[in-house]
């Protein structure tokens, strides 16, 4: 079942009337930024795109964005730079001139002031960064049912309940990572959560023997950490009752559970932008049904052909 928000106008159309809503316009004014990141996007056709009042079209995008609109560009053009840093053999000068900054020196100071650490660093650097997401509005105002998947630009998702008859057991490392960083996709950072996967990645091999199927497994919880932090585990399935001296051992015990699954078209797009997406829908669906998480959270990864994979895992309590 959908739900939608309350409508804003009735727009005419030549079969009748549609009824428009404030996040519908909004994100075809996001849509229309996403496609043109490299040229001046003015307020005023933005405003257009939403068929909105300039000045109402301002409000609105930050209610539902939560950034003002030219600094969300901003952010957007940033991230699009960044990637084009580690893909693309180009200047840093000429990918800042081509998404419309004035100079090397203006560009690297955006940069910095946003993510804490200069282009050429970045460049040549392994880190990986946290970005604006552009969001997906739907995902904020719809809502399905257990076991109907829920189709939007990017990613599919579904939620079902999963009964866990016996405990599955992962090995890897973990480390604190800062809480503020769960905020990913309004968070713009450096990634600990993805240097703790390189490092993981490049141990794997030596405990490949004891990986029972291949399935990866982030698992983040409070435990000891200092405030302001939390612990992240990644890992990988191993056979029940393994384990390896050096590394942290994860129990996921026997029991009921909430999963969302979701897929992307890759695997970057699935650890970036889908990952912040999924959890943005299922904090509103969890509270709908008067659901909460305990005392962790899981991502499962599978290996598969063609689309990303990915599940997170959440044992709930009923909150009343």
């Amino acid at each position: 079942m959908l739900n939608y928000p309350v409508r804003i106008s009735l727009k005419k159309t030549k079969e009748g009337y549609q009824i428009v809503h404030a996040w519908e316009a909004i994100q075809k004014s996001v849509d229309y930024i996403e496609n043109h990141l490299t040229e001046d996007i003015p307020i005023d056709k933005l405003a257009e795109t939403a068929s909105l009042s300039p000045f109402y079209f301002q409000r609105l995008f930050s209610r539902l964005v939560k950034k003002p609109v030219c600094e969300y560009i901003k952010l957007r053009k940033l991230a699009q730079a960044a990637d084009d840093l580690k893909t693309k053999n180009t200047r840093i000068i000429d990918t800042a001139v081509n998404y419309g900054f004035s100079s090397h020196a203006n560009f690297t100071r955006a940069f910095k002031e946003v993510y804490g650490i200069t282009p050429d660093e970045y460049r040549t650097s392994d880190v990986h960064l946290n970005q604006f997401v552009k969001p997906e509005l739907i995902l904020n105002y719809v809502m399905v049912d257990e076991n109907v998947p829920l189709v939007t630009d990017g990613i599919v998702l579904e939620v079902t309940r999963r009964q866990l008859a016996t405990p599955r057991i992962f090995i890897g490392i973990e480390k604190e990572i800062p809480i503020k960083e769960l905020m990913g996709g309004t968070e713009t950072s450096i990634s600990y959560a993805a240097k703790l996967w390189n490092e993981f990645h490049e141990i794997k091999p030596k405990i490949h023997h004891l990986i029972e199927h291949g399935n990866e497994f982030g698992a983040l919880y409070i435990g000891n950490a200092k405030e302001g932090y939390c612990t992240y585990m990644a890992g990988a399935e191993v056979e029940y009752g393994t384990a390896a001296e050096g590394y942290s051992t994860f129990e996921l015990p026997a029991a009921e559970y909430i999963v969302c699954g979701f897929e992307a078209e890759s695997f970057e797009e699935l650890t970036n932008s889908a990952v912040y997406k999924a959890q943005t829908f299922m904090e509103r669906w969890m509270k709908k049904h008067k659901l909460a998480a305990t005392d962790f959270a899981g991502e499962m990864y599978y290996p598969t052909d063609g689309c990303a994979y990915l599940e997170h895992w959440m044992r709930p309590v009923t909150t009343g």
